[in-house]
């Protein structure tokens, strides 16, 4: 941690302001979305296909709006699209509060993400602008900032759970209120908007589309998304067949945030004093893959140690608890460099626009992945080979890996190998 602050403490003041702004909005949206179905199941009483349709509404209406509001960020400005997805979010959180009708409840979520498709890109955006030829180095402390976010979100929404999830709601409405009007305050305004530039919307959406080798590499990169994804997936699906408890998956994310809030800056440094971009990146996908290698290896051996608790039980969880470990260390190796490489596709003035599209397509691959994933599980336990979903799982990185290197040697990454800063 102490590397990361001195890291943070070495930027100028609107990078550290947009380090604190991202720490803030993923405490107040952690600390309220991963108790959000409870609530609906519970104290609302709806049936799982609403309480589905409710949260995929949310992640539908940011992933389909992150192109519009990258442009709109590149067009406004990155400021005023921070401060107004602040905002927005500080109304659906507040809705959420009271909301106890359908309606409600869906245009709460869908304001929740459509607010995080304003803020997402042009948070990138600001960043990549300050930080200079530093993005590499802004990006690996936004990353831990980012990480520390996570971890503190839920344990604080744990806590006032406890009481009334409406509580937890207004909580979190309070801190986005605070931080739009604080970053109305103190952020400052940034680079001139395109929105002085006589140039249509259309006319950058056609190049950022005509861009080929931004495009290849939005879609070589979709396996690590995938990957990444399994935290979430996966790895909690395992965890409860192995030990019929809920136990590990709260330290899955608690070995990912620790170890990014300890090693990102060290990791980040050491990378780049090796590699060039594209080549962090591609290893970071080799080890991203790599990772899933001991819960392949234990999976046949491991059944449900759920009854035998105690030593059995740590025991059982040490292979998901490794592919955790691993998985964290490779997106450190590949975050950065990959957030940078993007800003570079971008220029001056489409660092928005180009943020925006590759979330969205990293959205849409995440969803595709999902259900294949789910579909490997679900083969892998009816034919009696539970290693089956992982192993696949393992080849993904590598593959993603050898996309990079290629396009990397056709010359098509050469801006961004240009572009790698010197170490600090």
């Amino acid at each position: 941690m102490r590397s990361t602050l001195t890291l943070t403490r070495s930027f100028d003041r609107p990078v550290r302001l947009l380090l604190v702004n991202q720490l803030t909005i993923n405490i107040g949206f952690y600390m309220l979305m991963p108790y959000l179905a409870g609530h609906l199941s519970g104290a609302l009483a709806l049936p799982a296909a609403l309480v589905g349709l409710i949260l995929g509404i949310r992640n539908l209406s940011q992933q389909g709006m992150f192109l519009v509001g990258g442009t709109l960020a590149d067009r406004l400005g990155h400021k005023p699209m921070i401060v107004a997805g602040c905002g927005l979010r500080t109304l659906a959180f507040l809705m959420l509060a009271v909301a106890d009708s359908l309606p409600m409840l869906v245009t709460a979520s869908a304001l929740t993400g459509f607010a995080g498709a304003l803020f997402n890109p042009a948070v990138r955006a600001y960043l990549a602008q300050e930080a200079g030829a530093r993005k590499v180095e802004a990006f690996a402390a936004f990353n831990a900032f980012y990480q520390l976010g996570i971890l503190i979100g839920p344990l604080v929404g744990l806590l006032l759970n406890a009481v009334a999830f409406r509580l937890v709601c207004l909580v979190a409405g309070v801190m986005f209120a605070v931080l739009t009007v604080a970053q109305t305050r103190a952020l400052p305004k940034g680079d001139r908007p395109r929105a002085e530039e006589r140039r249509s919307v259309l006319l950058d959406w056609r190049e950022v589309f005509g861009n080929r080798p931004f495009l290849l590499f939005s879609l070589a990169m979709i396996g690590s998304y995938v990957l990444n994804f399994q935290v979430y997936l996966g790895l909690p699906l395992e965890i409860r067949r192995v030990t019929g408890g809920e136990l590990g998956v709260t330290l899955v994310f608690v070995v990912s945030a620790v170890l990014t809030i300890v090693g990102q800056a060290r990791l980040t440094a050491w990378a780049t004093r090796r590699w060039r971009p594209p080549q962090a990146i591609a290893r970071g996908l080799v080890l991203m893959g790599l990772a899933f290698a001991p819960v392949a290896l234990a999976a046949p051996w491991a059944g449900s140690a759920g009854t035998s608790g105690g030593a059995a039980g740590v025991l059982v969880l040490l292979p998901v608890l490794g592919t955790a470990a691993l998985l964290s260390l490779a997106t450190m190796i590949i975050y950065p460099f990959e957030m940078a490489t993007i800003a570079v596709f971008g220029g001056r003035h489409m660092v928005g626009t180009y943020y925006g599209l590759y979330s969205t397509l990293a959205g849409i691959g995440i969803a595709a992945g999902n259900l294949l994933t789910g579909w490997a599980l679900d083969l892998g336990a009816r034919a009696g080979l539970p290693s089956l979903p992982w192993l696949a799982l393992v080849l993904i990185g590598p593959g993603c890996a050898a996309a990079v290197v290629a396009l990397d040697r056709s010359g098509r990454l050469a801006a961004s190998s240009r572009a790698a800063p010197a170490t600090a």
